[in-house]
């Protein structure tokens, strides 16, 4: 069975592509395309839990869909992972304690407080029993770094046992400093590094999003071993445009 988190854990390169529509095709056609996981946004995007839903069912079991919450309440972390998800991505993480909460949440006792109910998680009870005893290992809970507070407390985030990645974001992380998605700014790029050697250092996996490979693939020779690479609405729209470009040639 595919393990997304043992696969995170062990440093695997994940590719992968934000989902903002509502549209099973969509995830069906990545996941068929070979992506390794899919970034279901639910912070930036009008998706809700019900649509979400659907949207797992079409990724299949290849390629798991893992969502971007919109926020760190107890029964949004809860809902998100009763739908099947194998992991969420937790934005403005900025504290230890906001991080030990989070992980709370996402995990059933004694890891947690995690609330027990029959959902598409534990295949609506008929794998209840294995579903609460193996949920805990299976479930990746990765924190976003997007604010220039998070410099100040990333040290302590990353000893936070059950954060298993930091994921950087690189646009919201430019605007906290003034800079709104000059991404490249050296005070953006000295922000990143940081992040990423105390990360390294501490064996916590790292994550990043980019508009395009070319922005990403430098990220690997800094231990990234997570990519989301480009959105479903701006992959259509650029290939549109391209098409539409060709065509008038």
């Amino acid at each position: 069975m595919y393990n997304f988190r043992k696969r995170l854990l062990n440093g695997e390169l994940l590719y992968g592509v934000g989902i903002t529509l509502g549209s099973p095709e969509i995830p069906e056609m990545l996941a068929k395309a070979g992506y390794d996981w899919l970034f279901i946004d639910a912070e930036h995007s009008p998706l809700d839990f019900k649509t979400i839903l659907g949207l797992l069912q079409a990724s299949g079991s290849t390629c798991p869909g893992i969502i971007r919450i919109p926020d760190h309440h107890e029964t949004t972390i809860k809902k998100a992972l009763d739908i099947g998800t194998e992991g969420i991505v937790v934005p403005q993480v900025n504290t230890a304690e906001q991080a030990e909460k989070i992980v709370s949440f996402a995990k059933y006792p004694p890891m947690g407080v995690r609330g027990i109910g029959l959902a598409r998680a534990n295949m609506y009870g008929l794998n209840f029993e294995e579903a609460v005893q193996n949920t805990n290992n299976e479930t990746a809970v990765i924190v976003q770094a997007e604010h220039k507070d998070v410099l100040d407390h990333i040290e302590n985030i990353v000893k936070v046992k059950g954060v298993d990645a930091v994921f950087v974001g690189p646009y919201d992380l430019s605007s906290s400093f003034g800079k709104a998605g000059q991404v490249n700014h050296p005070e953006v790029v000295e922000a990143i590094d940081l992040i990423a050697a105390v990360c390294n250092s501490a064996n916590i996996r790292l994550a990043i999003y980019g508009g395009s490979p070319e922005y990403l693939i430098p990220f690997k020779e800094k231990g990234f071993t997570m990519f989301v690479s480009s959105v479903d609405i701006s992959l259509l729209s650029e290939t549109a445009i391209r098409n539409l470009e060709k065509l008038r040639e």
